[in-house]
């Protein structure tokens, strides 16, 4: 695809192969998954608001903070058609590596997601380079890095994206 063609104008055959090719560079950023959906969360508002009148929040109450505006990608960015979620594995080294740190008595351990760099800042630059990747192949778009940053109901855009699901 010509980087001159907005996303208006790419048939459904092109879409695909923008979708595709999105997912490769994903890959090649350390990306384990790349899942592509539209931004209509509605059902996910619905469950986030039942979930709130029966006080489920406890103390997090800026779960309670911008109404539906969490389930309004468009909100946060005006124009918004589409949502790309990406899953990272934060396991930075080998499992037997750390089978044996937690067999040593002698040593103390923390959660996996703690170890190494702050997860936020490498997901952020790595979503940025991939946005910066697709202006490759799709021109004339609008993007922003959402890494438990933003009010978004990004774990339902996650599941809707093909990402996994949510439990409890």
């Amino acid at each position: 695809m010509r980087p001159d063609r907005s996303h208006a104008s790419l048939s459904p055959t092109e879409l695909r192969a923008a979708a595709a090719e999105i997912k490769r560079i994903g890959a090649a950023l350390g990306f384990q998954q790349i899942g592509i959906t539209d931004v209509e969360l509605s059902a996910a508002q619905a469950h986030l608001d039942r979930w709130l009148a029966q006080q489920r929040h406890g103390e997090m109450s800026y779960m309670a903070r911008h109404g539906t505006g969490r389930s309004e990608p468009q909100r946060l960015l005006p124009g918004a058609i589409r949502i790309v979620s990406a899953r990272m594995d934060y396991l930075p080294e080998p499992a037997p590596r750390l089978n044996a740190a937690l067999d040593d008595t002698a040593r103390a351990y923390i959660a996996r997601y703690a170890l190494g760099r702050d997860y936020h800042k490498v997901l952020r630059q790595r979503l940025k380079r991939l946005a910066r990747e697709t202006r490759a192949i799709v021109a004339d778009f609008g993007c922003r890095a959402c890494v438990d940053s933003a009010p978004l109901l990004e774990k339902a855009a996650a599941e809707k994206a093909g990402l996994g699901w949510i439990g409890k």
